[in-house]
């Protein structure tokens, strides 16, 4: 890389971790103006965990851990979510003081081409998308739980037990639980409807405590009981009884990780490519819906970095110009553009399209940026 591309390449670089720590310092301050009666709240419930109350300093410094604890973990993940439009923007800006200072027109002179100043961009634009993807797969996955917990719960690492209502699996079965606990996997109180192929439930079975090992549930004190049609309306309650049967493990789809998914509807973004391949694996345990829902997760990704990459190509020509230029008026022109192709990224990843694979649907939007982002790359004039 020649000194050229190496200045372009640190001003670019600099002006995106610029834009990086604005944006995150503003999410970070709009949250802690709202909920700091909160924040407060939880480091007062700390402070009375020890003999002696807390100074206001040390309250202070409470205060700041709880509130660095609850939102390291999501700026990681808002990395993901804004780097996009943060390559864009910072291009504005590289580019506009690259034009104030008229070392365009000084590139020129010196008989150089236009395009050498998309090279140390694109160098830099697909390092960070590549961190990005880095950061999702590797990183992400890892604080997966922390990212979904609320304001009550900053400061712990453990997510607080709810109720499970009614779930259903690939095989026709319905769950529910009196409380799931994601930090164990234990399900106390499990009831389990299992149905035919008409929709009719035909065995009960119920367990004081279910844990997840090795694909399945173990079951504490779990027993089967016949329901509808395999069952006699007219015995009494202990002929009912006398045909349970003890039962001590229930294969289903639905484990954990797909228990919290359905708690927490953002926890499915955290998983990475490895984990929702291991749940499509098991084909007879899940349904087409979640089959559908799952693949559009593990390829969705993939298009929105592409598309990011050629957000940045659609939106070179507006900054990249061999006249000095007004870059307001060109930044107003090229927002509309940047944001729908952005926007469009993010939507086509996530949303169904009838008649396609969701494996193929996730791409559409990239389908057609490719030639959009081909046409206005060699449309800047050097």
């Amino acid at each position: 890389m020649s000194l050229l591309d190496r200045y372009i390449a640190r001003q670019y670089l600099i002006n995106i971790v610029v834009l990086l720590v604005i944006l995150f310092c503003f999410v970070v301050a709009v949250d802690v103006s709202i909920n700091l009666d909160r924040f407060t709240k939880i480091a007062e419930q700390l402070g009375q965990q020890e003999d002696a109350p807390p100074s206001g300093f040390r309250k202070t410094v409470v205060i700041v851990l709880v509130i660095f604890d609850l939102w390291w973990p999501r700026l990681l993940q808002l990395f993901n979510f804004l780097l996009g439009m943060v390559l864009v923007g910072a291009m504005g800006f590289t580019c506009s003081q690259l034009v104030r200072n008229r070392e365009f027109i000084a590139m020129l002179s010196a008989g150089q081409s236009l395009h050498r100043v998309a090279r140390p961009l694109f160098i830099v634009a697909a390092a960070l998308t590549l961190v990005q993807g880095l950061n999702q797969e590797f990183v992400v996955p890892q604080i997966a739980p922390l990212l979904v917990r609320d304001h009550t719960q900053a400061g712990s690492r453990d997510l607080a037990s709810a109720e499970v209502p009614l779930i259903a699996d690939g095989q026709g079965r319905v769950l529910r639980a009196a409380t799931f606990d994601p930090s164990t996997g234990i399900l106390e109180d499990l009831f389990v409807i299992e149905r035919d192929e008409r929709g009719r439930a035909v065995r009960v079975i119920r367990a004081r405590r279910a844990t997840y090992e090795q694909g399945g549930w173990t079951l504490v004190e779990g027993f089967t009981e016949p329901r509808g049609s395999a069952a006699d309306p007219t015995s009494t309650p202990q002929a009912a009884a006398s045909r349970t049967a003890p039962i001590d493990r229930l294969e289903t789809s639905i484990d954990p990780t797909r228990l919290t998914m359905e708690r927490f509807k953002t926890y499915q973004n955290a998983l990475s490519f490895s984990q929702v391949s291991a749940m499509l694996s098991r084909r007879d345990l899940l349904d087409a819906d979640a089959r559908a829902q799952l693949e559009r997760i593990r390829w969705g990704r993939f298009a929105i970095l592409l598309s990011n990459m050629l957000t940045l190509v659609i939106a070179m020509p507006f900054f990249v110009t061999r006249v000095p230029e007004n870059m307001v008026i060109q930044s107003l022109k090229c927002a509309p553009i940047a944001i729908t192709a952005l926007m469009g990224g993010v939507l086509g990843a996530s949303a169904e399209l009838p008649g396609l694979p969701p494996a193929i649907g996730v791409f559409v939007p990239t389908l057609v940026l490719i030639p959009v982002g081909i046409a206005t790359l060699t449309s800047v004039r050097t």
